[in-house]
């Protein structure tokens, strides 16, 4: 049933009687505020997180013919924590190079803090995000519907995630010092497009001109200092991480990771396996449930993707670095000082809207999680392979419903919410738990003048516009100084607004809670900011499903004990690297191996490029170097080996020398029990 506007309130201001878990943000008099961006002590750390390289599936295209072969780059946890010296206030912004940040991987890592710092970091003043690569590892997920994705549950690789953030977070409180933040405002035009604007153009025009382009160009950067020197920088910027197609099978950050190297690591001379590098460059997401980073969608533009896209990710990685770089060096004090945090969940699956929230001015609610037929049948624009080939974006089709069959459970009221949606997956109330979070958190977090409107789902850029409007109005500041932080300590699909649900494209399909998903999210981040405004505490909300209790399904078959190439001993050269090489020839070099998965290898790598110097031999390059590739396979004959062959593309400024590349693989016997070895290739000449 629908409740009243005024009964929904009465339970809100009945709830903020007593101070939950939520806190609140406190307003403090201009002479209690750091002074141009001072009066902070910064820290900044990051780990890495890499899951399983080989056998697993991965996480973004929801494909599950998706398994990973091997690496292209590691996946990093990015960690910046500000602390107010004035007050002792405190935030944590951890962006993660993963698909998504699933609500039972928050949980888990909230979980960690608290044994390890206490009250210190918590829900409250801890954002957790994800650059929504579509290359990461896969089954890091308890909810059913995202481990199901990726062939079942994977404690090895959620284990990676959770103490990889866990870890970024302590390297950014051991390196506290005090120190100041600025804040960079910018636009990128080229490295987007909207992949849905038939959805988009049903927008009314006083949202589309916002966006006359149909993309989000808005950058954003806060950038760290502690004393002279730069430490960090965060660059805010709408654009999907698809620019690696689902054909690509390795681990990789994909275009936001390669900004993020080029930052740290070309750039600030940052060596990943040398500690903590001194300056340390995320780039996070605001709003791109509809913005595709293969421009390919814009009709004038002649080029298609190619077998990977690696070029495209590249390019776009190169863009998002040099317009974060621009806005970083134009970066001002702000006015505001001080940092601030609260969080609620909301129950989406029942969640009544005042008429306020809805384009036609009528009472609304949400209904459990739905999944539509446009959204099993993928992006069309992003993916170039389709599990289901008669589904396509769009349909409305009568016979699709028919075909479904698993929509048989639900109830009218719930299709009334879900329409014109042909849900065939009721995610919401598949037994024997939802197999999508439904209770989910929404933050606000101020960094200085900016505000993070934070949401657990892909936010379309018109969906994102419309909550920060109602933040800024609740909180009486400039809407260019409110994001919408989404990809945020949890996952739920997406979010589109009424108007482009209606056309059901993909992003429309996996709207869960129905069209009036974004109408609730609205009225929640109305509720939650005029609380702060008002400094009263709507405490923490109902609480999130237990993700660790339950059957957690593993579709994969056991890993074997580890044998080498049938008359070769483990870390035997198989097929050597060609004499002599120049710039842009791909090195090549094939070991007997070990499965991958027996050591992540974690703040280290699985082989090293060496040159010779000085009587000796040093690593110049490593398993996440853009320029290196790791490909693990098995012999047709043989289940149990492994083979891994390492590629080297001589990058243009590598110097002329003697070579060599050096594997380090870890076999298991049949016990359990591990055993490191090393093979070492043949020395070659790179002119």
């Amino acid at each position: 049933m629908i409740v009243s506007r005024r009964s929904a309130l009465v339970g809100a201001a009945a709830s903020a009687v007593a101070v939950g878990a939520s806190g609140l943000l406190h307003s403090k008099p201009a002479a209690a505020q750091p002074v141009n961006g001072q009066g902070y002590l910064v820290g900044c750390g990051i780990a890495d997180m890499t899951g399983a390289p080989a056998g697993q599936g991965m996480m973004g295209y929801s494909e599950l013919d998706q398994i990973t072969t091997g690496l292209l780059t590691r996946c990093y946890a990015r960690a910046y924590i500000i602390v107010d010296q004035t007050t002792g206030g405190r935030v944590a912004f951890v962006n993660t190079d993963n698909a998504c940040l699933f609500q039972s991987v928050h949980l888990a890592v909230m979980t960690e803090l608290a044994k390890r710092f206490g009250d210190t970091y918590t829900e409250r003043n801890v954002n957790l995000n994800a650059t929504h690569n579509h290359n990461s590892c896969g089954g890091t997920a308890r909810e059913y519907a995202y481990s199901l994705a990726a062939k079942g549950f994977q404690q090895n690789s959620t284990d990676a995630e959770v103490n990889g953030i866990v870890a970024a977070i302590a390297n950014a409180h051991d390196r506290l010092a005090p120190g100041t933040i600025m804040l960079g405002h910018g636009e990128l035009h080229d490295a987007s497009a909207n992949r849905s604007r038939v959805a988009f153009d049903l927008n009314p025009p006083e949202d589309k001109a916002e966006f006359p382009e149909g993309i989000d160009p808005k950058v954003t950067v806060l950038r760290l200092r502690q004393g002279g020197k730069d430490v960090g920088a965060i660059t805010w910027f709408a654009t999907h991480g698809t620019s690696l197609t689902d054909r690509n099978t390795l681990i990789s950050a994909d275009n936001k990771g390669y900004a993020s190297y080029r930052w740290e690591h070309d750039e600030m001379g940052g060596r990943y396996l040398d500690g903590q590098p001194g300056f340390i460059a995320a780039f996070p997401q605001t709003n791109p449930g509809d913005m595709t980073p293969n421009l390919a969608v814009r009709p004038w533009h002649p080029s298609g993707p190619t077998e990977d896209n690696r070029l495209n990710c590249t390019m776009i990685g190169e863009r998002q670095y040099q317009a974060g770089r621009t806005a970083f060096a134009s970066a001002q004090a702000m006015s505001n000082g001080g940092v601030d945090s609260v969080i609620r969940y909301v129950n989406m699956a029942d969640t009544a809207i005042d008429g306020s929230y809805t384009p036609d001015g009528k009472a609304a609610r949400t209904s459990p999680a739905m999944m539509g037929a446009s959204a099993v049948a993928t992006s069309s624009e992003d993916n170039w392979n389709t599990q289901i080939p008669f589904l396509h974006e769009g349909d409305t089709n009568p016979m699709v419903a028919a075909l479904g069959g698993i929509d048989a459970p639900i109830e009218q009221w719930m299709r009334d919410v879900q329409a014109p949606k042909l849900a065939i997956v009721p995610l919401g109330i598949l037994p024997p738990r939802p197999w999508v979070p439904q209770v989910l958190p929404i933050q606000i977090m101020r960094i200085g003048d900016l505000v993070l409107a934070s949401g657990p789902a892909e936010f379309t850029i018109v969906s994102g516009l419309r909550v920060r409007r109602v933040v800024a109005g609740a909180l009486g500041v400039p809407i260019e100084n409110v994001l919408m932080q989404g990809y945020a300590n949890g996952y739920s699909g997406y979010v589109t607004t009424p108007e482009e649900y209606v056309s059901q494209q993909y992003e429309g399909g996996e709207t869960l809670y129905g069209r009036w998903t974004l109408s609730a999210y609205m009225q929640e981040f109305d509720r939650l900011a005029r609380a702060v405004a008002a400094r009263t505490d709507l405490g923490r909300g109902p609480a999130p499903l237990d993700w660790t209790s339950g059957l957690q399904p593993n579709l994969l078959a056991p890993v074997p004990a580890d044998v080498p190439v049938a008359g070769h001993a483990f870390g035997d050269v198989l097929a050597q690297p060609a004499p002599s090489s120049g710039a842009g020839d791909a090195v090549s070099v094939q070991f007997v191996g070990a499965h991958p998965n027996n050591n992540f290898h974690l703040g280290s790598t699985y082989f090293e490029v060496q040159r010779s110097s000085g009587g000796g031999w040093s690593r110049v390059y490593d398993d996440n170097d853009w320029c290196t590739e790791l490909h693990w396979e098995r012999p047709a004959d043989n289940d149990a080996a492994s083979l891994i062959r390492i590629v080297w593309t001589v990058p243009q400024d590598a110097p002329s020398g003697r070579y060599r590349i050096q594997y380090f693989g870890d076999s298991r016997d049949g016990s359990g029990a591990t055993t490191q070895f090393t093979g070492t290739s043949n020395e070659f000449a790179v002119a």
